[in-house]
């Protein structure tokens, strides 16, 4: 929104400022950090009142979790999404189609998230509502989405890009409305498992907005795009303001969240977020490098599903208990052991991951 004060650089230079995409993400990134850290503490009051006896923790989870974490208010994904979309509209530029339609994602799965976690609280109980029927409205919402990246996108719109070879893209046709919304709704759950333990899924998923949002702006200019071997896809550029605004949502949320956590991000924020990383990967054709990245939050989903697929075929479990964060807690390592560690892991991931930009 605020682009449109470059048209009156003519009158007041320093208004040209907001032609350059690497100003605005700065404006972004801040103005979401600001607005969590005002009205994280009244949103946090406010939650704490509705929800009364707060998140109900899985009885069959890590036992210390019954007494540290129970009370604790959930539906913090609130304060991330609110600060995301006011600082995304004022600091984006509207035309990008693009913008709308990774908001669209993130608004759409934190809806679902909300409610998934409204029924939670009002119910007590860690089972929100039928896991077919969250999975087809998430399923509708990426449809949506990946209709409309076609009928906004260039000619590789449906195509699949390989990365390490330069150029090389595999056309998916009528396929690619299977496969990007698998990849959308399937980034959105990996970073709903991940959010177990206190700060454990959102710096990952600052991360690895971070690392999407740099691989979008270069995919969005002509001349880096070309000199990277990326396909050039007009108005991604613009998701590195989004990507900037997950990260000051991020930090501001962290300082709420941080062992002990005042507030958890709940379904609200995690499926919402994935879903804003998925969208982006597909948006920029860098689906596979999702996997690299995403390392962490696919381990994690993983070894959800090896433990029930291990469980129903042999009546043995492979982890201690999933996901996979809460086997090392089994083994005896503290929760702030496994958080930063984590971390470490999700950076390297990403330096990896834009190391595939160069190596083509």
């Amino acid at each position: 929104m605020l682009t449109w004060l470059a048209d009156f650089s003519h009158l007041f230079s320093p208004l040209n400022l907001f032609r350059y995409i690497t100003f605005r993400t700065a404006g972004a990134a801040t103005t979401a950090l600001l607005f969590v850290f005002f009205f994280g503490p009244s949103i946090i009051a406010a939650l704490r009142v509705k929800q009364g006896k707060g998140q109900p923790i899985r009885e069959d989870g890590p036992q210390s979790h019954l007494l540290t974490k129970k009370g604790t208010p959930t539906m913090g994904g609130l304060m991330i999404l609110s600060g995301l979309v006011v600082s995304t509209l004022l600091w984006a530029n509207l035309k990008s189609p693009y913008v709308w339609i990774v908001l669209l994602v993130t608004m759409g799965f934190g809806l679902i998230g909300f409610y998934d976690d409204y029924l939670k609280v009002t119910k007590q109980s860690h089972k929100g509502f039928s896991g077919r029927l969250r999975l087809g409205f998430e399923a509708l919402v990426a449809l949506i989405a990946s209709v409309l990246m076609v009928r906004f996108g260039t000619v590789h719109a449906t195509a699949l890009a390989v990365p390490l070879i330069n150029g090389f893209v595999v056309d998916l046709g009528w396929a690619f409305f299977l496969f990007a919304p698998l990849v959308v709704i399937g980034a959105g759950n990996a970073v709903n498992l991940t959010d177990g333990l206190d700060g454990l899924a959102i710096v990952p998923v600052m991360i690895a907005a971070a690392t999407f949002g740099v691989i979008a702006w270069a995919a969005g200019n002509a001349i880096f795009s070309n000199y990277l071997g990326i396909n050039f896809i007009l108005g991604t550029g613009e998701l590195l303001v989004v990507a900037g605004a997950v990260v000051g949502a991020g930090l501001g949320f962290l300082w709420f969240n941080a062992p002990p956590a005042q507030i958890f991000m709940g379904d609200t924020g995690s499926l919402a977020l994935g879903g804003l990383i998925g969208t982006i990967a597909v948006a920029i054709k860098h689906e596979i490098v999702l996997v690299i990245v995403g390392g962490l939050f696919v381990v994690e989903a993983l070894s959800v599903i090896v433990q029930v697929i291990s469980f129903k075929l042999t009546g043995k479990r492979v982890f201690r208990m999933a996901p996979i964060h809460h086997h090392f807690e089994q083994l005896g390592w503290s929760e702030p052991q496994i958080v930063i560690r984590f971390w470490i892991i999700a950076f390297v991931l990403a330096l990896v991951g834009l190391s595939t930009l160069k190596v083509r």
